[in-house]
């Protein structure tokens, strides 16, 4: 693997860069934390705040939103379809991806992402000066192994093994470049080391307790007003019932293959029936630094 987690690189850049109000804001999460259900709300709060009242469809969190990893943006600047044994050149030309995408948009653009926060065969996977912002997803990784492991259609031990992988990197695809997840820890660790006034960071689980209080302090993280009454439709209308109804008359287009549904369950805790005690120690023993930090320790682990 030639993906290293930058140590205190990204943040001296992102402190340096120019805080732009317009540019990237990122929605960065490991899969199957909380990212489609947080787009889902900023596509709602706009939606009704503009005095839209229907839901938005799942199937078109396109409009207030993006995602940069597919091959297509990235074909014009290197002239050919990457594969594999070209990550190198995806690498460089990252960050001019970036650009153009936020230089395509007027104000701010939200661009969804599973990258880690760090270096790529030499270049950071984020282009902070095109950055005005981030909102950081994290949930358990007892519970995303469990959610993971549905959606790529892999057994529970292969996927601790996956979240315990450094520098894990997802292959190119017919459709999209390769990208750098690095291991659970690699990823939560990138994005949350240090505190940052332009980084806003959700627990999964407390968008799941206090939807109303979780959402609120994201929108007014992001400097908007809803009134409580157009707070509280949003949540409605992106609510897993909302979200899981929608899959199941229309289907989710990123749902992957392997997996029967996208919107499966939605709750908190659920490692609790269904994994081993031996595979919750090994997700502790490689995790429980982070895990420790956002209070995930299981309570017979905590000293």
């Amino acid at each position: 693997m030639n993906a290293t987690a930058s140590s205190n690189s990204q943040d001296s850049s992102l402190q340096k860069a120019p805080q732009p109000r317009s540019g990237i804001v990122w929605l960065a999460s490991y899969p199957k934390s909380g990212n489609t259900w947080t787009r889902a709300f900023l596509h709602n709060l706009v939606k009704v705040m503009s005095g839209e009242r229907d839901p938005q469809h799942i199937n078109k969190l396109v409009r207030f939103s993006a995602g940069l990893a597919g091959k297509r943006l990235y074909i014009p600047l290197l002239g050919f379809e990457p594969t594999n044994e070209h990550r190198d050149q995806v690498a460089a030309v990252r960050h001019q991806v970036q650009r153009h995408v936020a230089d395509s948009y007027e104000g701010l653009i939200f661009i969804k992402t599973h990258q880690a926060l760090m270096i790529d065969r030499g270049y950071t996977t984020i282009n902070f000066e095109v950055t005005a912002g981030a909102i950081y997803i994290v949930r358990n990784p007892l519970d995303v192994t469990i959610s993971y492991a549905h959606h790529m259609g892999r057994s529970l031990d292969d996927t601790i093994a996956i979240l315990g992988t450094q520098n894990a990197e997802v292959e190119v695809s017919e459709d999209q470049v390769h990208e750098v997840y690095g291991s659970w820890s690699q990823h939560v660790m990138s994005w949350t080391r240090k505190a940052h006034p332009a980084i806003y960071i959700m627990r999964y689980e407390d968008m799941l307790a206090d939807p109303k209080k979780a959402f609120s302090g994201l929108a007014r993280h992001l400097l908007f007003s809803p009134s409580d009454e157009q707070l509280v439709q949003a949540i409605k209308s992106s609510s897993f019932e909302e979200l899981r109804a929608q899959e199941e008359e229309s289907g989710f287009r990123e749902k992957s293959k392997a997996a029967e549904r996208f919107f499966r369950e939605g709750r908190a805790g659920q490692w609790k029936d269904l994994l081993t005690p031996q595979q919750i120690d090994k997700i502790v023993k490689e995790h429980g630094e982070q895990m420790a930090r956002f209070g995930y320790l299981p309570e017979q682990q905590v000293n």
